[in-house]
């Protein structure tokens, strides 16, 4: 059933608040747990980077425990390891590749290192079978909104058609969020709120979607700082944080899903695979549905718990690169914190060895 000498993959994901473990193996997830120190974070409004490393630390073990009995294994079952070394927090990323490295030397097994929005990439594969060669994938999160042209995720370079200028997407709803008074993270907020708002009631610019603009960028400062003066002219009466949060969402969902649409047809691809945190985002779900069903595009999404960060997307990586026969980490593999996507493994060593 998962192909003859076909190891399971054990990936580590540890770039931000969660902590996750993944078991996957011959494209298939067996099982997985996910640990989040969001509720530490929320009173200050953002994640603080020294309280997620913390929580990593007290979280590894028995992350990777629950995934194990999630899968129904033991440890000696794992047959190769993942990790994300980049990008993120630097603190956070040491605990993961720490705890990475010491399973891989216990067990004997081999050490991957992998970005983590080819992470993100790699989670629909769990639930959609291998990605088209070529895809269309927008990656939506926190931190990060790219366009890129993928062929084949294990073997060739990544192609980014664009990229963020500024503030991302999933950062965006975090500060508009916080303006309008509702709690962090922002997203799952602002989505909630928008239920009962009016969509329309509030116009709301649409960032980089002139004829002279960089078709594939992305800005979102602007539409931040456009809901900011929004909210400031309601000062001293009640502010309608409903249609606020509507008109935001459906502004952000706009500007995505035209783009990406719009970069299939231009490139004669007939698959878009949106990914990330956003990609939980109902609005940016619906609206990309219609767009691309109206484009005769195929459009994949995963489920909503393989959206946000977790162990089973780098399980997944892993798992494509040993199949793929990728060589493994080098011993003196370290992270990166701002690692630019340009293949789905990533090996950056120490400077040292660098040097030498």
């Amino acid at each position: 059933m998962f192909g003859v000498g076909r190891p399971v993959v054990l990936g580590i994901e540890s770039s931000c608040d969660e902590t996750g473990a993944g078991l996957v193996r011959n494209g298939r997830l067996l099982g997985h747990a996910v640990a989040s120190s969001m509720d530490e974070h929320a009173r200050y409004g953002g994640v603080v980077p020294e309280i997620a490393a913390r929580a990593h630390v007290h979280s590894f073990t028995p992350v990777v425990h629950r995934a194990l009995d999630d899968a129904g294994l033991r440890m000696s079952d794992i047959g190769a390891i993942a990790v994300t070394t980049g990008p993120g927090l630097s603190g956070a990323l040491q605990v993961g590749l720490a705890g990475a490295k010491g399973l891989a030397y216990a067990l004997d097994v081999p050490l991957y290192g992998v970005h983590h929005l080819a992470g993100h990439v790699a989670a629909d594969t769990l639930e959609h079978g291998p990605l088209p060669d070529p895809c269309m994938v927008l990656i939506v999160s926190g931190g990060h909104t790219s366009l890129l042209l993928v062929r084949d995720l294990a073997r060739d370079p990544i192609t980014h058609l664009g990229d963020t200028l500024d503030d991302a997407a999933g950062e965006c709803f975090d500060k508009v969020a916080r303006v309008f008074g509702l709690p962090y993270p922002g997203g799952p907020a602002i989505d909630r709120a928008a239920r009962g708002g009016d969509a329309g009631a509030v116009t709301f610019p649409r960032p980089l979607t002139g004829p002279r603009d960089d078709p594939y960028a992305f800005s979102f400062s602007g539409l931040k700082t456009a809901a900011a003066r929004w909210a400031e002219r309601h000062a001293g009466a009640e502010l309608p944080v409903a249609d606020g949060s509507a008109a935001l969402q459906e502004a952000i969902a706009d500007v995505l899903t035209r783009k990406a649409v719009d970069a299939c047809r231009t490139h004669g691809v007939d698959t878009l695979v949106v990914v990330g945190g956003v990609a939980a985002n109902s609005r940016v779900r619906s609206l990309a549905e219609q767009r691309c069903a109206a484009a005769g595009i195929t459009l994949r999404v995963p489920p909503l718990g393989l959206c946000t960060d977790n162990g089973a997307m780098i399980a997944a990586v892993g798992d494509l690169l040993v199949r793929a026969g990728a060589e493994p980490a080098p011993l003196d593999v370290s992270i990166d914190p701002s690692a630019p996507l340009d293949y789905a493994a990533l090996h950056p060593v120490a400077r040292g060895a660098r040097a030498a």
